[in-house]
């Protein structure tokens, strides 16, 4: 039996530009799979668990700007899957899901693993159909990238029933590629916003988000640096202005610079370009309040339907940020005077972004000041959630571009399924996942996948033998009552290595530098693990006594 269908449907995913898929097989899409075989511009990554495929091409996705592609089966695979799916939702990243249906005839009758997908996915995505017949492909296949890419980035799913997937002779025009629609801001709105900032005492600008790239990145840098404006990134988008820039003031989300969060708080006007100001980014919406009395808002956004849905804009400008950003550093009528407060706040950051010491066993301040001394200052960081992963936010500089896979809805396991994708994507950089003991064990075993494909990565694991986040939510709320969150973990050393990968096991800070330096001079999948102390609660410097003690 020929499958037409099917090749027609990997004939359009090349068209788009597609080059890797990421997948765990399933009978419900055979033909797809048997299209992918003998295709040399399309690599397929087989996973170990359907929310690591869609990790990686959620990951891929933020890299490239053009969506991540992954193929799961029904049911069970689809709702693994879904993880993924909220990731790339609220955190802006463009995505496209293929899940293998049951076949047309057998719909609506509770077949075997038969989810609605359309109407289960419809929340937590962009657009959710199914390809009923197969003439159609190209079409929603070209719809598919498009709306994945434009406007706010985000997810897609299609359903794939499994019979349509062999539909022979099918005729059909495959689709050119489609691209990011590029819309420059207003004239007059930029008119109004560069008097706006004329006329302010002590603006700030928060950057970072929805279809933010290294253009946006330098051209926005010109502009703040110019006019001396603080810039502060949204929740986990650091790598949204060099560090090395004179008016990066630093990052918000969770356990930000204290004197920072008082700038945004005493700012006259904030400047907010690509970020939605979501929940982490203003601390539940209390840093910066949905009606923020006594602050004008200049948000720029490049999905019309986000302006004004939950902040009242003073001047709404819809424009991608790459054009938005070019179009505001070459605006220069000389007409605004310079603001030292750029030059302030970056050296605030400086100060508070520069290791010091604790008085732990295994010093995490210390290992990050060894870690920023032997990394490369462009390596990769990827990570999941956990209280971990805040002594990366407050000391890793993120120097590259891209440099920070981190989701900012604060899903568990993400890191080491983006170090995987990073590491097939960008080959030549250093990739480094970071993760909690509880955070690492959600999608460990997608390091079966790294070594299958060669991935050359790092992996650093924080063990504190808790789900150290929550703990410290407990000893808040629930003072030295402790309940669910102890955990008893393998040797994270030993399991590396029965992946095929090496590893070596850190208990002192003194240990840590050395085990670092030997991991830098291997390739393949390395992993320190490191034993800490639950008393080490966050790197802001919480700690079991002094919660106990408040």
């Amino acid at each position: 039996m020929s499958n037409q269908a099917a090749e027609l449907l990997v004939d359009c995913l090349e068209a788009q530009g597609c080059d890797r898929v990421f997948t765990v097989p399933g009978e419900s899409f055979l033909p797809v799979l048997d299209a992918l075989r003998d295709r040399t511009q399309i690599q397929t990554v087989t996973c170990r668990q359907e929310g690591g495929v869609t990790f990686m091409a959620c990951a891929d996705g933020t890299m490239t700007g053009r969506p991540g592609v992954a193929f799961v089966t029904r049911g069970p695979g689809a709702t693994n899957a879904s993880i993924g799916v909220h990731v790339a939702h609220q955190d802006s990243q463009p995505l496209i899901l293929f899940v293998g249906d049951v076949g047309r005839e057998m719909r609506d009758r509770e077949g075997f693993q038969e989810v609605d997908f359309p109407a289960f996915f419809a929340p937590i995505c962009k657009w959710a159909a199914r390809i009923d017949r197969a003439e159609r492909i190209p079409e929603y296949i070209a719809r598919a990238y498009a709306t994945a890419m434009s406007g706010r980035p985000g997810p897609v799913v299609l359903a794939l029933p499994e019979d349509m997937l062999h539909d022979d002779g099918v005729e059909a025009n495959i689709r050119p590629m489609v691209h990011r629609p590029a819309q420059p801001p207003c004239p007059d709105a930029l008119t109004a916003m560069m008097a706006m900032i004329g006329d302010a005492a002590a603006p700030v600008a928060i950057i970072g988000g929805a279809g933010w790239h290294e253009k946006a990145r330098d051209y926005f840098a010109q502009f703040a640096e110019r006019i001396g404006i603080p810039v502060a990134t949204a929740f986990r988008r650091q790598d949204a202005i060099a560090p090395s820039s004179p008016v990066y003031a630093g990052n918000l989300g969770y356990g930000p610079n204290p004197k920072l969060v008082e700038r945004v708080k005493a700012a006259d006007l904030l400047l907010v370009v690509g970020a939605r100001l979501g929940e982490a980014t203003t601390n539940g919406y209390e840093l910066v309040t949905p009606d923020h009395p006594g602050q004008q808002l200049i948000h720029v956004h490049p999905d019309a339907d986000e302006l004004n849905s939950v902040y009242r804009a003073d001047l709404a400008i819809c424009a991608d940020p790459d054009e938005f950003s070019e179009s505001a550093a070459l605006w220069d009528d000389g007409s605004i005077i310079s603001f030292d407060a750029g030059a302030e706040a970056h050296a605030e950051w400086l100060a508070w972004s520069t290791p010091g010491e604790a008085d732990f066993k295994l010093d995490l301040t210390r290992c990050m000041a060894m870690a920023r001394e032997l990394l490369p200052a462009d390596a990769v960081i990827c990570n999941g959630a956990g209280n971990f992963a805040g002594w990366w936010h407050r000391y890793w500089h993120y120097a590259g571009s891209p440099s920070q896979l981190a989701p900012t809805c604060g899903a568990m396991g993400y890191g080491i399924p983006a170090a995987v994708a990073a590491a097939l994507r960008m080959p030549d950089r250093c990739i480094v996942a970071a993760a909690g003991d509880g955070d690492f064990l959600m999608n460990a075993q997608e390091l079966a996948t790294a070594a299958q494909y060669g991935a050359d990565m790092l992996v650093i694991v924080f063990d504190n033998s808790a789900y150290g986040t929550i703990r410290q939510h407990q000893h808040r709320e629930f003072p030295r009552r402790i309940a669910s969150t102890e955990l008893a973990n393998p040797d994270f050393a030993t399991m590396a290595e029965s992946f095929g990968g090496w590893g070596i096991r850190v208990e002192r800070t003194e240990e840590f530098g050395p085990a670092l330096s030997q991991a830098l001079e291997r390739k393949g999948v390395r992993l320190i693990h490191c034993r800490t102390d639950i008393e080490q609660l966050s790197a802001a410097g919480a700690t079991v006594s002094g919660l106990r003690a408040s």
